[in-house]
């Protein structure tokens, strides 16, 4: 179990990470959302899907990425039947990410009428608070900051659930690190279209 830190507090957040079988378009394949609200966050707030799609997934993602076959699959419900749980679990949620670009393209194809009242991005917001680093994959990045990620070892690197996880405490890290209020945040990590226009300055006069 995490505290959730001060500036996130009051705010409805789903981290999320999602896995794809490698086709253009994308379909996914896995996807892990995890909820943050209140106090504190625990692996119980997590929930996951595998997802069987409809074309095969790929030899090159199974073997390079997360290591999902086909068979894992074959017997998982489709995205049809999973959608609107997961469509549940976004609601008005502000959605976590690292490279968050990725899950928003890919989760708008997949729920068309899904709006998410902001995106953060971990990625974005590393680069702000840790500069000069050699790398920001979030392997490199759990590395450096030596993030627990115990809670979901029996996963392993690039499957959704480790991910998300790791995204979450990425996330606060960076928070605590870059000593950021909610609008430090937003204008470190969202991207443009989500972050609000300054006022301009002097009034009427």
């Amino acid at each position: 179990m995490t505290d959730i830190p001060n500036t996130l507090r009051g705010k409805e957040i789903a981290v999320v990470d999602v896995e794809g079988n490698g086709q253009t378009p994308p379909e996914i394949i896995e996807i892990a959302i995890l909820s943050a609200s209140g106090k504190s966050v625990s692996i119980d707030d997590m929930r996951s899907w595998l997802i069987k799609p409809q074309q095969p997934i790929t030899q090159i993602v199974t073997r390079k990425v997360h290591g999902i076959k086909n068979s894992d699959v074959e017997s998982s419900p489709l995205w049809v039947e999973v959608a609107p749980d997961v469509d549940a679990a976004l609601a008005g949620r502000t959605l976590v990410a690292h490279n968050a670009g990725v899950e928003q393209r890919v989760l708008a194809s997949h729920l068309p009428y899904w709006n998410p009242p902001m995106v953060l991005d971990t990625l974005r917001l590393a680069k702000a608070v840790w500069r000069d680093l050699r790398s920001y994959s979030l392997d490199k990045l759990i590395e450096h900051a030596q993030l627990d990620t115990s809670a979901v070892t029996e996963q392993g690197y690039h499957r959704a659930g480790y991910d998300a996880w790791a995204a979450w405490q990425l996330l606060c890290r960076l928070v605590e690190d870059g000593g950021l209020d909610w609008t430090g945040l937003v204008s470190a990590a969202a991207p443009k279209e989500f972050v609000p226009k300054a006022e301009p300055e002097g009034g009427l006069w």
